[in-house]
């Protein structure tokens, strides 16, 4: 699932067992959007693949969140 943000920022959550928005739908801070899952060829366990995308192009997310 993907999720356009303002100033051309999207962010990424993928190898998700179930989506809980569909396209087109606005979400808020803190609002769940999809459930935690176990897709993939080389997958250990349930997990999460978190990207973030500015202008079209991958950007390292601890530029912008404090983990």
């Amino acid at each position: 699932i993907a999720i356009q943000h303002r100033g051309n920022l999207l962010s990424m959550y993928k190898h998700n067992s179930d989506l809980l928005k569909n396209v087109g739908n606005f979400v808020t801070a803190g609002e769940v959007i999809s459930i935690i899952g176990n897709t993939g060829e080389l997958t250990s366990g349930p997990h999460l693949h978190f990207e973030l995308w500015y202008n079209g192009n991958p950007i390292n997310p601890e530029e912008l969140i404090r983990f």
